[in-house]
């Protein structure tokens, strides 16, 4: 058996646009339901979400039900033992949180790659090598794995560059509402200075060829985003969509 393609990681390469949705409520039905709604990817958080790193493994099962959907993962933090455990369930991209140096980066990189180059643990009998059924897994695992590292402060701005080309990242990720907060505009993603900021960094990005992605839940402000140069953006969250249906289901039937 072949290691399976990580088309997430084969899109960013071909520079193709991807949409996505983000999945914060646990259990396998919802993440189901959002890989089959024809989005290209799906991003599972472990990091500002009641899900727990263990309930990411039935969350991925439940994605693959949709083969051409890639199943992304933000675990809670820049840790090493939360990278093992969410590789071995099959994650083959994760998006880390809050990187501000390449030092930073570095680790994270690390933590994916196996020894000598890194410090990823071994274990032969995990879903990632499909319970030691894949080929050569060890010597071909970072082939298909992608790391996504997210740059949401200013400290992490100004160390762009630095972490962009980062041996072994492989995309980076804006995270508009903490990079306000950074900047001395919190909860205001969409004030002026946070949009150019934004802009900016898409295109010091695209100057060092390292695709940028973004999450928008505007509409029109994803598609401008598309049209700044970002590679892969998030258009919606399924708590957030639940809420808004539920209050406009509740309004239908107000005096």
């Amino acid at each position: 058996m072949k290691n399976p393609k990580n088309l997430f990681k084969a899109a960013l390469k071909a520079q193709k646009r991807q949409l996505g949705i983000w999945n914060t409520i646990g259990g396998n039905s919802v993440p189901e339901l959002l890989a089959g709604a024809g989005f290209d990817w799906v991003l599972v958080d472990c990091e500002h979400a009641a899900i727990e790193t263990v309930e990411v493994l039935p969350a991925l099962q439940a994605i693959g039900q949709s083969p051409s959907v890639s199943a992304l993962v933000r675990p809670a933090d820049n840790d090493a033992t939360l990278f093992k455990r969410l590789l071995d369930m099959g994650a083959q991209t994760l998006l880390v949180p809050y990187i501000q140096t390449a030092k930073e980066a570095e680790a994270a990189v690390s933590a994916m790659r196996y020894g000598p180059q890194g410090i990823r643990g071994m274990a032969g009998t995990t879903r990632a090598t499909r319970y030691g059924q894949i080929e050569d897994y060890f010597a071909t695992a970072s082939d298909e794995l992608c790391l996504v590292v997210q740059v949401e402060t200013v400290e992490g701005m100004k160390n762009l560059e630095a972490i962009a080309q980062t041996d072994g990242v492989d995309a980076v990720f804006i995270g508009p509402a903490d990079l306000s907060a950074s900047m001395g505009y919190p909860g205001e993603p969409n004030r002026p200075e946070v949009l150019a900021a934004i802009k900016a960094i898409i295109k010091r990005l695209q100057a060092v060829d390292v695709p940028a992605g973004l999450m928008s839940l505007d509409p029109d402000a994803a598609k401008d985003y598309f049209e700044m140069g970002a590679s892969f953006v998030a258009v919606g969250v399924d708590l957030i969509l639940l809420a808004d249906a539920a209050r406009h289901l509740r309004r239908a039937f107000e005096a």
